[in-house]
C-alpha cells in the first residue's frame, strides 16, 4: 500500500432514508453488499491495519465484515458524535506509522487507481491531509474545497456557509482523505465540538492543519466514484453506473454483448475473451464463462462455471455449483443446480438436472427430470459417458445410468442401469380397434342428454 499503513471505513450511520429495517450498508449493489465493495478496494490496497467503525447494535454488519475481512478490527461509536469522533474511536487501533486512508462504507464505486493516486499526491506534497475532490452534475447540498492560487487546499466549507463564487466553483468534497499518520493525533485532539449539533466535523481538520503551517492538498476524481448512497434512488443509480463501467471493461478485453445495456453483471463475474453475452443475461455471485462460450438470451446464472465454446439458453438457469464442460450445452428452459454436465454432453430442452453428474457426450432428451429431493434429504444421479437419455425420463435418485447405456422415453428410473443396457420403465402400448370412434358416440350422446 506505499505509504498508507491505515483504513478506516466509517459505517456507523443507520441509513433511515433507505425507508426499511436493513442497515444501510448491507443493502446490495451486483451481488454484494455496499460495504463488501469498499471491503474490496480497501483490501486491494494491502493495508497494513483495516478499522471498521460502526454503531451500536449493528451485528449483521459486523457479521458481514468478519465474513469479506476477517483481519479487520472493529470498533463502536456510541454514541455517534460525527465523523471527527468516529475516526478518533478508530484512533487505538491505526498503525503507528504511513498514512490513515478514511472511507466510508456508502461508497461502492472508489477504485483501487483513484485511491492510490490520492495516497501518492498526499506523500508527494508531504501534506497532513489529501481530500479526494469532484465535480457532480448536481452539486447541491455537498460542501466545497476552497484553492488557493498555487494549488493548495485551503478550506472544507460546509454547503450552507459558501458564498455564491465558491458554489459556482463546484469542486465539492467527496469526504474520502487521506492524513499523515503522524499528524493524526494532533489533528484529532484540536477537533471541536460544533454548536448545535454537538458533533465533531472531520472536516475541520484542514483548518487544524494550516494552523500548524502543514500543507493540504486535494485531487480531482470522476464524480461517479465519489457518490454515496443515503436513498433506494442513489442506490440504483450507482448500480448503474457499475453496470456501465463493468461492461465496458469486458468488451475492452474481448467480450462481446450486442445489447450490453440489457445484461447485470455481478461484482466478480468472470467472462473470458471472445465469449457472446446475448441480451437480457443476469449474472449472480460466482461465476465464471470461458473464452468463445454463448450464453443466450434471458438466461440467469450464478455459482456457476460454463467451460470453453459451452452453450448456454436461451432461457437457462445455472444455480450454484453447476459446472459446464467443454462445448457442452444446457439449452432452453433447462435448470442446472449442484450438476456437472461433461465435454460434450447435450441437455438441450425443458429439464432439470440436480445434483447430478453427466459424463462427456451424454445426450437428456426434453422433459428429462432428476428427482433428487425426498423431503428430507438430497441425493444424487450419475449419468455415464455416452449415455442416452430419451425424452420425458425421470430419475429417482440415488441412481445411476453407466456409460453408453440407453433409458427409453418416458421411463422411470428407480435402479440402476448398467453401462451398454436399455432402460425401460413404461408399460406396454395397447391398441382397440374402432374404439375411438365408439367412444366420441358414447360421449356425444351424454353430452345431449342421451343415455350412454
Amino acid at each position: 500500500m506505499g505509504q498508507s499503513s491505515s483504513v478506516v471505513i466509517l459505517a456507523a450511520g443507520r441509513g433511515t432514508r433507505m425507508k426499511n429495517d436493513r442497515p444501510k450498508v448491507l443493502h446490495e449493489m451486483a451481488g454484494r453488499t455496499l460495504i463488501g465493495h469498499v471491503l474490496a478496494t480497501a483490501r486491494a490496497l494491502g493495508p497494513e491495519k483495516l478499522v471498521v467503525v460502526l454503531g451500536r447494535d449493528m451485528a449483521p454488519v459486523a457479521a458481514e465484515i468478519g465474513s469479506r475481512a476477517p483481519e479487520s478490527a472493529i470498533v463502536v461509536q456510541d454514541p455517534p458524535m460525527g465523523t471527527g469522533h468516529a475516526l478518533q474511536v478508530a484512533a487505538p487501533e491505526l498503525a503507528d506509522r504511513g498514512a490513515v486512508l478514511v472511507l466510508y462504507g456508502d461508497t461502492p464505486l472508489l477504485t483501487e487507481a483513484t485511491l492510490r493516486s490520492l495516497l501518492e499526491r498526499r506523500q508527494v506534497a508531504d501534506a497532513a491531509v489529501a481530500v479526494l475532490g469532484m465535480r457532480p452534475p448536481d452539486p447541491g447540498g455537498y460542501g466545497r474545497l476552497r484553492m488557493g492560487e498555487a494549488g493548495e487546499l485551503l478550506a472544507i466549507v460546509e454547503h450552507k456557509h459558501c458564498d455564491p463564487a465558491l458554489l459556482a466553483e463546484g469542486f465539492c468534497n467527496s469526504g474520502v482523505m487521506a492524513l499523515a499518520g503522524e499528524r493524526v493525533p494532533a489533528l484529532l485532539g484540536e477537533l471541536e465540538r460544533h454548536p448545535g449539533s454537538e458533533e465533531y466535523y472531520l472536516t475541520d481538520v484542514v483548518e487544524i492543519a494550516q494552523r500548524h503551517g502543514w500543507s493540504c492538498r486535494a485531487v480531482e476524481a470522476s464524480w461517479i466514484e465519489g457518490q454515496g448512497v443515503n436513498t433506494q434512488a442513489q442506490l440504483a443509480e450507482v448500480a448503474a453506473h457499475f453496470q456501465s463501467r463493468r461492461r465496458a471493461e469486458l468488451m475492452a478485453a474481448g467480450v462481446i454483448m450486442e445489447a450490453p445495456e440489457t445484461v447485470f453483471l455481478a461484482a466478480d463475474t468472470v467472462i473470458g475473451p471472445g465469449a457472446v453475452i446475448e441480451p437480457f443475461v443476469v449474472f449472480g455471485p460466482g461465476v465464471r464463462v470461458a473464452a468463445e462460450a454463448v450464453i443466450h438470451g434471458h438466461s440467469h446464472l450464478a455459482g456457476a462455471e460454463v467451460g470453453p465454446r459451452a452453450e448456454i439458453g436461451p432461457f437457462a438457469r445455472l444455480r450454484p455449483g453447476t459446472v459446464i464442460g467443454e462445448q457442452a450445452k444446457l439449452g432452453n428452459f433447462v435448470e442446472a443446480k449442484n450438476t456437472t454436465l461433461g465435454p460434450g454432453a447435450k441437455a438441450g430442452h425443458l429439464t432439470y438436472l440436480g445434483d447430478c453428474a453427466v459424463g462427456a457426450g451424454a445426450n437428456i432428451g426434453a422433459g428429462t427430470i432428476t428427482c433428487n429431493y425426498d423431503g428430507f434429504n438430497k441425493h444424487r444421479t450419475v449419468i455415464g459417458e455416452g449415455a442416452f437419455i430419451g425424452s420425458n425420463t425421470a430419475f429417482v435418485a440415488p441412481v445411476t445410468v453407466g456409460a453408453d447405456a440407453i433409458v427409453g422415453a418416458g421411463s422411470v428410473v428407480t435402479s440402476d442401469v448398467p453401462a451398454e443396457a436399455l432402460g425401460l420403465t413404461r408399460p406396454p402400448q395397447r391398441t382397440l380397434d374402432g374404439a375411438a370412434r365408439r367412444l366420441r358416440e358414447r360421449l356425444s350422446r351424454q353430452k345431449s342428454g342421451g343415455k350412454g
